[in-house]
């Protein structure tokens, strides 16, 4: 019997809920490991593109702000069930990430302050540094490639130290890029290094305030989830005083040993900030540009892969972006590595992520235990 297209449509969407449900579940280790694993799934194992396609669309989401492999699952749904099936790739994939984070930002504003919690973190911390300052070393082979993007990045990130805006940034650093390649001309002084000054700080988190952080953040998002804690920072930490560094470096490691997308940290700062109905706007405003420009420019995939200055608009944004991530690592790694064992702690977990290809969950696990287990001797009678 011939199949029916609504039968084979409705069918098609059982099987995106069902892989990306599974994948929002069990994908740990971050976009470039998610990106491999629905390789394997879509390419090799079903079938429902071939290698140039996937490769296709791999390249229109480093064109597009947003997380990088929740837009993957969106670009394989519509590739293969139209809208509704970019709807039901990304959802599936979301949602599992968002509600395990969910469970534990709420087990973080009842118990992260008790003598246990703290020590959890204690061990956490350093190790989330070191597994991010990786993941900046790793994209820094591919996102500098020459003395412009070089002095690109450097540029944004004394820029960020000193106060700018991370979107004029990611702006100037892609203009620069695509101005100096149509002039040929060397790279001199391309990003402004004094910035935007930062805004004098506000005294509440509404939800209208949390989703518009996180909404911009969600349309400007590009080179890495990583990225996203230059944005968080600048907004959340410097210019509205919501939320401290400490609490933002603890999104980051719940973000770092869940499944599914970074850009659930999301999830977990709403919650901290105003509760579920702050989780749920944070959430929706971090993910929804990501819906929009999927739907946008799948169609166009094949028409702009080889354009010569969308090419180099990329390569400036992501010089840019790891200038970004490099200054928030700096920050950050003021307040995890505090003592000699937090240093230790660092060090090992460099050893390891360097030495092995041990999933980065269990290396967040493994500072997890420590900090325990230093946090259980601490309170231990002598």
């Amino acid at each position: 019997m011939t199949e029916r297209p609504e039968e084979g449509r409705s069918g098609r969407i059982g099987e995106l809920a069902a892989l990306f449900g599974r994948l929002g579940t069990t994908a740990f280790g971050g976009p470039a490991v998610h990106i491999s694993m629905m390789h394997d799934e879509v390419v090799t194992r079903r079938a429902w593109m071939d290698d140039q396609r996937y490769l296709d669309l791999i390249g229109v989401t480093n064109l597009i702000p947003g997380p990088n492999s929740t837009e993957m699952a969106m670009h394989v749904g519509q590739e293969r069930a139209g809208w509704r099936g970019l709807v039901t790739a990304g959802g599936a994939f979301i949602l599992p990430a968002t509600l395990i984070v969910l469970v534990l930002a709420w087990a973080y504003v009842e118990y992260g302050d008790t003598p246990s919690g703290e020590a959890l973190l204690y061990g956490i911390k350093p190790v989330v540094v070191v597994i991010v300052a990786q993941a900046l070393l790793k994209l820094g082979r591919s996102a500098v490639r020459g003395p412009m993007t070089a002095a690109v990045a450097l540029a944004a990130a004394a820029a960020y130290v000193l106060g700018a805006s991370e979107l004029a940034i990611l702006g100037v650093g892609a203009i620069a890029i695509l101005a100096l390649r149509r002039m040929g001309t060397p790279l001199l002084g391309v990003l402004p290094l004094g910035g935007l000054a930062v805004q004098a700080a506000a005294d509440s988190a509404s939800l209208e305030r949390i989703f518009f952080v996180f909404l911009k953040a969600g349309a400007f998002l590009y080179g890495s989830g990583y990225v996203l804690l230059a944005f968080l920072q600048n907004d959340l930490v410097d210019r509205y005083s919501i939320l401290t560094q400490q609490q933002l470096l603890d999104a980051v490691a719940v973000g770092q040993f869940t499944p599914g997308p970074l850009s659930t940290t999301a999830t977990f700062i709403g919650y901290v900030l105003a509760g579920v109905p702050g989780a749920l706007v944070a959430s929706i405003g971090i993910f929804l540009p990501s819906f929009v420009f999927v739907g946008a420019v799948t169609p166009l995939a094949r028409r702009i892969r080889d354009r010569e200055w969308s090419a180099a608009l990329l390569d400036g944004v992501n010089a840019a972006a790891l200038g970004l991530m490099a200054g928030v690592t700096l920050q950050l790694s003021g307040d995890a590595v505090v003592d000699f064992v937090t240093g230790s702690l660092a060090a090992v977990a460099a050893l390891v992520l360097w030495r092995t290809r041990v999933n980065t969950a269990w290396v967040v696990l493994g500072g997890a235990a420590a900090g325990l287990v230093g946090g259980l001797l601490d309170m231990a009678p002598v």
